[in-house]
């Protein structure tokens, strides 16, 4: 099985690479990662803020795919809206592809009305991937697949944008278009692999379970959330729910993909002061079953105390995990 496993990985990538097309990043607690899941959730918060995130897929089959990430945002009363910074690094078959992206964001809020805020966002960055050849085994380096191969590493501008609405601190959604110029990252020179324009569309509620009171200090509350992205020929729905008891957030998602169902995403989650911190782990329910060893993820955010007053525009309420 150890000897398969190399020659696996690179077919899968140079299918992916070439003849295909790549697809990005997934995380599953989404709005512990609210950069990459909408440019326009940047310093939506009101105040400074920082993210890290791990996320390590199915490791039954040798660190298949371990995925880093950080940002960080922020709002900028000058500016009336939010910029922030989002970084990742996925490595997948123990190192033998990697990719990376780096971008920067601007998201303008403004009211509608009293009770609708909206925030609209650009994003621009730099989209990485490279294929390590010392990674491969010989039998792969001899094979007509690599053959194939014109150069071995991959860089292109990435651009994107998103719009948010929030509605009496109770309704929310917002839609994401990212890779609008759908850029080459194959590593083939006679053949396009275009990086497809992923769409995603999210909403949901807050619902204050203290009888009218709301404490801002201990949040009681649920929280359901839709979910549905789709890249190239991938479609992908997502059904979730928060129940948010402070300190504690307890929390469950339920993913397909049209074709077959995919994972059920239990949660747990922590805060203290500023400091918010939550593991979950993917439990597939597809052909694979759990021989993959599903994906465990966690995640850890830090918001500082505002360093501005800021009455006209108030925090976008949304889920932390």
């Amino acid at each position: 099985m150890q000897g398969i496993r190399p020659l696996f990985f690179f077919v899968l990538f140079f299918l992916a690479g070439s003849y295909s097309f790549s697809q990005d990043i997934e995380f599953s607690q989404f709005y512990a990662n609210p950069l990459t899941l909408n440019p326009a959730l940047s310093g939506s918060t009101g105040a400074p803020r920082v993210v890290v995130n791990y996320r390590n897929q199915w490791p039954g089959l040798g660190n298949a795919y371990v995925t880093y990430h950080a940002s960080y945002d922020m709002y900028l009363e000058p500016m009336h809206g939010g910029a922030g910074i989002d970084c990742w690094f996925d490595q997948t078959g123990n190192g033998a592809l990697t990719t990376a992206s780096v971008s920067l964001m601007y998201a303008y809020q403004f009211k509608i009305s009293e009770k609708l805020q909206a925030s609209g966002a650009v994003r621009a960055g730099y989209y990485m991937t490279a294929l390590n050849t010392s990674k491969l085994t010989t039998r792969d380096r001899d094979s007509y697949l690599y053959e194939k191969l014109d150069h071995s590493s991959v860089g292109v501008p990435d651009f994107g944008a998103g719009i948010f609405l929030m509605y009496n601190e109770v309704l929310y959604g917002g839609v994401a278009v990212d890779h609008l110029s759908q850029p080459d990252v194959g590593f083939s020179s006679n053949e396009r692999s275009p990086l497809y324009m992923k769409l995603t569309m999210h909403a949901g509620a807050l619902i204050n379970l203290d009888n009218g009171y709301r404490d801002e200090e201990r949040e009681f509350s649920l929280s359901p959330n839709v979910l549905y992205q789709q890249q190239g020929m991938f479609h992908q729905l997502n059904l979730g729910i928060y129940l948010t008891f402070d300190p504690l957030v307890v929390g469950a998602w339920y993913r397909f993909n049209f074709e077959n169902s995919d994972a059920v995403v239990p949660m747990l989650g922590f805060h203290w002061k500023n400091l918010f911190i939550a593991y979950s782990y993917d439990y597939s329910i597809s052909k694979l079953n759990n021989a993959s060893g599903g994906a465990h993820e966690v995640s850890a955010s830090w918001r500082f105390n505002p360093v501005e007053k800021r009455r006209v525009i108030k925090a976008i309420k949304c889920p932390v995990f």
